[in-house]
């Protein structure tokens, strides 16, 4: 199996290689400045697969090399030869290895969006308080996430419950591979646990749901003010306290979509205005994105955070100090841990679980066998 993946994986990266070489010729052929926007399109694909065909070239090599000291293994007589021969085989197996996770990585990423900083939505869900409760839990662990990883989080959005907790709030979240690392954070979270409110001691289970949209620029995503209501109303901070006395707060509607977006952390109305034109601009860009992506198998849908939220995808369970990812069979992690913001193990395992199924879709897409790496 391992052999059938390797080559699968070596006809896949030839044909990339052989895409770059074509298309490396059309733009030498193309006049830049006569036609700006496909030459743009086409150095942009080619950005994009190089890379892989480098790597293939130099899987090549070291494929003939391993091929070569195996076969001075196999053939030398001397004892002291064919051993140091054995050794240039396993020192070419190590390096063959680290080329093909490299490669694996490359060939999954997703190299528009992955780099991007992000807008992480949470809204409480069925629970009423005790989901709102719930939310904010959710909110500090995403802080210490990015705390752990060096990003700068700043809340853009809140709407407050009566008791404290959250009904709905929009983080930004900026650093290195923030889109890469919580796109896998998309869905439905749930918790199973007795409220504080809750005089009999019965468990109790309440959701809240949590949506990563990537940061998009304006070219990116261009609105008409003709299609969008812009709003003004008064802020108003935790349980209805610190009321604005101006209404500084903004709410955006946009007809064609229905998105609405509101943004009223700000004391400016103006910086108010530009945070939620953001947010809209971010939800525009998914939706999108996930109009495009219902023609790609739906596993890798479901990955990618494209809209599938009304499955659950995690489970907090306090009584049994345990989280369980349900797209992750047979493992529990640490509740505490888990929601003091180390979530490296959990996100690791969603990552090789999705560069699994995209390399199989890759495969496919190439009319190859599917497998993957190893």
């Amino acid at each position: 199996m391992a052999t059938r993946s390797n080559d699968n994986l070596l006809s896949c990266l030839q044909n990339l290689y052989e895409k770059s070489q074509t298309l490396t010729q059309r733009l030498a052929a193309i006049n830049a400045s006569a036609n700006s926007e496909l030459f743009r399109d086409l150095s942009r694909e080619l950005a994009h697969i190089q890379p892989l065909g480098e790597l293939y070239l130099e899987l090549c090599r070291f494929e003939k090399e391993r091929a070569e000291a195996l076969e001075m293994a196999a053939a030398e007589a001397d004892p002291e030869l064919s051993a140091l021969a054995q050794s240039e085989v396993s020192r070419l197996d190590d390096k063959l290895s680290e080329l093909r996770i490299r490669v694996r990585r490359l060939l999954v990423r997703d190299a528009t969006t992955d780099h991007r900083n992000v807008y992480l939505e949470i809204r409480a869900g069925t629970g009423g308080d005790e989901a709102s409760l719930f939310a904010a839990d959710l909110l500090r662990m995403y802080h210490r996430v990015a705390e752990r990883r060096h990003w700068k989080a700043e809340v853009i959005s809140t709407a407050y419950s009566t008791i404290g907790g959250i009904k709905e709030v929009i983080l930004h979240i900026r650093g290195n591979d923030v889109y890469g690392q919580l796109k896998f954070e998309s869905g439905v979270h749930r918790v199973q646990r007795v409220p504080s409110t809750e005089s009999s001691g019965r468990i109790h289970t309440s959701t809240a749901t949590v949506a990563v949209l990537p940061e998009v620029r304006d070219i990116e995503v261009s609105i008409n003010p003709a299609d969008i209501r812009i709003d003004t109303f008064r802020a108003s901070g935790s349980g209805g306290q610190h009321v604005n006395k101006t209404e500084s707060a903004i709410r955006i509607t946009h007809y064609p979509s229905g998105i609405v977006v509101s943004c009223q952390d700000e004391s400016s109305q103006h910086k108010n205005r530009e945070k939620a034109l953001a947010v809209l601009k971010s939800r525009i860009y998914e939706e999108e994105m996930r109009r495009q992506e219902e023609h790609i198998a739906s596993d890798r849908r479901a990955q990618v955070g494209s809209g599938e939220r009304s499955e659950k995808i995690r489970t907090y369970n306090f009584p049994q100090n345990r989280a369980t990812d349900h797209r992750i069979s047979g493992r529990n992690f640490n509740l505490e841990t888990v929601l003091d913001g180390n979530i490296e193990d959990l996100i690791c395992e969603l990552r090789e679980r999705h560069e699994e199924r995209v390399l199989e879709q890759r495969f496919r897409e190439l009319s190859l066998p599917c497998a993957t790496a190893n």
